[in-house]
């Protein structure tokens, strides 16, 4: 009878390869422990702590008190703000999600196709209103509800507008907005690893594409291009996901919280209510769990349709 060569030992031989690698490179290691300090604490910890306390009636005053899925049904059953909520969710998730990784993409495939001055230039414009909250600021001034916001005044001036539209209380127009200045703002660290990616594959594949018979640049993007991107491209879609599903800061900072009727109300503020100004943290608890789970769903979904290409 055969020996099985895959059992046991096999998996102590993995352990002892990873083990060392990780001595050879104990110099990167030691690099990541400042980080990973802090993201334990603050971003591993309170996900782990979360979900029990999603099962309490915590006030951050007194004790915690055991109420079990009574949260979590008052969430489905008696909460309309969280149905509305889930829908701007998912409008958010459809629009800023996959339109913005395409659009990351595409604009990281046309900086890639310019010289090195103007690579760095276009990457910076599109990158920089990620790394800032002041463009609220001016999108505040361009969107303000009289007629000398810069947006009402031009149309004004074209008369296309009689009076002065309420872009930011006006609830025909809060979500539609908060969609664009999300959009404008959703080039960052996805929109870094495409770019990444575009450089780092190896020229003389297109050479031997050629050769193999590829002829336009369309052709060297699907058979080329994008499967040498796997990893980077992974990385953005995973990026895409976590910032479309919590989305929630830009609508707060632009049109309040909560926004008029809750228009640009999401499951993020709503998170943010019931855990920062009413202090449920037992309630706020299970609305985060509800939103990790979904998100854990959204990735599993994405590492499934992009795995093909890590390979």
């Amino acid at each position: 009878m055969a020996k099985n060569t895959h059992g046991p030992m096999n998996k102590q031989g993995k352990w002892a390869y990873t083990w060392h690698m990780v001595k050879v490179n104990k110099g990167c290691y030691f690099m990541l422990i400042p980080f990973m300090i802090f993201f334990i604490t603050f971003t591993v910890v309170p996900v782990i702590m979360s979900l029990p306390m999603g099962f309490t009636n915590f006030n951050m005053i007194q004790m915690p008190k055991w109420v079990g899925l009574s949260n979590f049904y008052t969430l489905f059953v008696n909460d309309d703000v969280f149905l509305i909520a889930i829908r701007n969710t998912l409008i958010f998730a459809i629009f800023t999600g996959p339109f913005s990784y395409v659009l990351s993409f595409l604009i990281a495939w046309l900086i890639n196709e310019m010289n090195p001055f103007l690579k760095t230039f276009f990457t910076f414009v599109f990158y920089a209103p990620s790394m800032t909250t002041s463009v609220y600021v001016t999108w505040q001034l361009i969107l303000s509800g009289d007629s000398y916001g810069y947006l009402n005044a031009v149309l004004m001036d074209l008369g296309i507008l009689k009076s002065p539209a309420q872009w930011i209380t006006d609830t025909k127009y809060i979500l539609t907005v908060v969609i664009i200045v999300q959009l404008w703002m959703s080039m960052g660290a996805g929109f870094l690893a495409i770019r990444a990616g575009f450089q780092n594959i190896d020229k003389s594949m297109y050479e031997a594409g050629a050769i193999e018979g590829i002829k336009n640049r369309w052709q060297e993007l699907f058979k080329i291009t994008i499967p040498s991107m796997g990893p980077q491209l992974l990385f953005a879609a995973v990026m895409q996901i976590s910032t479309s599903f919590t989305v929630g800061m830009v609508g707060q900072n632009l049109v309040g919280l909560p926004s008029t009727d809750y228009a640009a109300h999401t499951i993020m503020n709503h998170a943010t209510d019931y855990g920062w100004v009413r202090y449920e943290m037992g309630y706020s608890s299970a609305i985060c769990f509800v939103l990790f789970a979904a998100m854990l769903l959204a990735n599993k979904g994405v590492n499934w349709i992009l795995g093909k290409y890590l390979d």
